[in-house]
């Protein structure tokens, strides 16, 4: 793997007085070690998921979740169906006309999006490239579907092309059909490119009947989800688990994430934002395994472990 903290530490180090030969010189450094890592990306096959959800089994009543990869995972809560974060993309990165530059896929997708059903909200936490694909979200459009974004993040989207798009703020909510969503503030950044730093990045409490799902969105570590909790519990928590090693300042490890969706008061956890992408130097099944092991004997806490597993609350 390409050492980018390095690259970026050499990039730093250089005299800012001569900045274009400095980026020059930079650029022929890192430029070997960059298109080597990419032709590797590119011969490299992506794996099956080892379990393929069959969402049109689900029934109108109830909670139902299956996780599809990266943070999207596909919700329908009495019959109301939600999609978070939808990245379908084989890759996710920078567009280059027909190509993305950026990052391949660990495994593939557990459901394409033919295979979805009708999608009544989609939900989105920040504009970074491996929460908010573009391409992906083109392909969803349509007059039926609604999406939830944090502000400034619309003018990202083709709005004319979905029923509503509503942005929030923290503490903001709206209601979408039966659902009501509620913004809270979250510890992560919601830049897309470098510049544009006044794009918000949001975590959100889904209320439909007697139901209450979090969804974490990326975020570090934070007591936020305190404020999330109330006399009537959390059913599920969607939160992030990977992508720690070395960003522990803007993605929380496993066990704080365990310890934040205790904070909420939810009941099950919903591990996302792991074995997708490789995003850090974490292997790629240490974040479930230490998950598995900050809940000590309640392992069904963690209800869902691999990518295309379902989850499914009646009661």
């Amino acid at each position: 793997m390409v050492d980018y903290p390095k690259l970026r530490r050499r990039a730093r180090d250089f005299d800012l007085s001569s900045r274009v030969p400095a980026t020059a010189r930079f650029l022929r450094q890192a430029a070997p070690a960059f298109f080597r890592e990419l032709s590797k990306e590119y011969s490299r096959e992506t794996l099956t998921p080892d379990f393929t959800p069959n969402p049109k089994r689900w029934s109108a009543e109830g909670l139902h979740a299956t996780w599809i990869g990266h943070s999207t995972v596909l919700l329908k809560i009495d019959g109301f169906t939600i999609l978070t974060d939808p990245v379908f993309s084989s890759r996710v990165g920078i567009s280059v006309g027909p190509l993305t530059v950026g990052i391949k896929r660990l495994v593939d997708v557990a459901l394409p999006p033919e295979d979805l059903p009708r999608i009544d909200l989609i939900l989105l936490s920040h504009a970074h490239m491996d929460h908010f694909d573009l391409p992906s979200l083109r392909n969803l459009e349509g007059p039926e579907t609604q999406v939830v974004t944090a502000v400034h993040t619309s003018d990202l989207l083709r709005v004319r092309r979905y029923a509503h798009v509503h942005e929030l703020r923290w503490n903001e909510s709206v209601t979408v059909g039966p659902a009501k969503l509620t913004a809270f503030q979250v510890e992560h950044w919601g830049a897309r490119m470098r510049g544009d730093t006044y794009r918000g990045y949001n975590g959100y409490l889904i209320e439909i009947g007697q139901r209450r799902i979090v969804f974490g969105g990326d975020t570090a570590y934070t007591d936020s989800f305190k404020r999330v909790r109330s006399s009537r519990p959390v059913d599920l928590a969607i939160m992030p688990i990977g992508a720690y090693d070395p960003w522990i300042r803007v993605h929380c490890n496993p066990e704080q994430a365990v310890q934040m969706a205790a904070y909420a008061g939810a009941e099950f956890v919903l591990p996302v934002h792991h074995q997708t992408f490789q995003l850090s130097r974490e292997p790629k099944l240490e974040p479930i395994e230490r998950a598995l092991a900050a809940v000590g004997s309640a392992t069904d806490r963690i209800c869902l472990r691999s990518i295309g597993q379902e989850f499914h609350l009646q009661s």
